[in-house]
C-alpha cells in the first residue's frame, strides 16, 4: 500500500502555522485541533519546519513560560523529512521509526498535499490485517 491510500481515507487537511507567529498561537492550534504537530510555513506558504509537542516540551524545559512568547521559527524543528504519495507505507514507517519522527508532510511537486502520522500508518496497517483475517475466516467457514 502507498501513502496516497492513507491520505484518501484520512483526508488531506494540513494544520499549519507561520514561522513568525508566536508559540502561544501554535499551542492553541495544537490544542484546538487535538493534534501533535503543525507544519511551519514562511510567508509564501513554503515548508520551513515542523512544530510539535516535543518542541514545546524542550522549549519549556529550556526557557520556562517565556517560551510562549517566542516566535515559532525560534523553537521549531527546521530539518523536515518528507515523503510522497507514491511511497510505500512500510518504507515510511521504517523511516519514521529510524529518525524518531511522528509526523511527516506529504509532498508533490514542491507543495504540501497532506500529512501522515505514525498513528495514521499503524491504524491503516491494523485495518489491513483485520481485513485479511476476515477474508481468511470467511474462506475457512466456506470450506468447512
Amino acid at each position: 500500500m502507498r501513502i496516497a491510500e492513507v491520505l484518501r481515507l484520512k483526508g488531506k487537511e494540513v494544520a499549519t502555522i507561520h514561522s513568525f507567529d508566536k508559540v502561544v498561537e501554535a499551542v492553541r492550534k495544537l490544542d484546538a485541533a487535538r493534534i501533535g504537530a503543525l507544519v511551519v510555513t514562511d510567508r509564501w506558504g513554503k515548508l520551513v519546519g515542523m512544530f510539535s509537542e516535543r518542541d514545546m516540551m524542550h522549549a519549556l524545559a529550556a526557557h520556562g513560560g517565556a517560551a510562549l512568547e517566542y516566535e515559532v521559527h525560534e523553537l521549531m524543528t527546521p530539518e523536515v523529512t518528507t515523503c510522497s504519495a507514491e511511497d510505500r507505507i512500510e518504507q515510511i514507517m521504517s523511516v519514521m521509526t529510524a529518525h524518531r519522527i511522528r509526523h511527516l508532510p506529504v509532498m508533490a511537486e514542491g507543495h504540501i498535499i497532506g500529512i501522515v502520522s505514525m498513528g495514521d500508518l499503524v491504524k491503516h496497517r491494523l485495518d489491513e490485517k483485520e481485513q485479511e483475517a476476515n477474508v481468511l475466516r470467511d474462506i475457512t467457514r466456506a470450506l468447512a
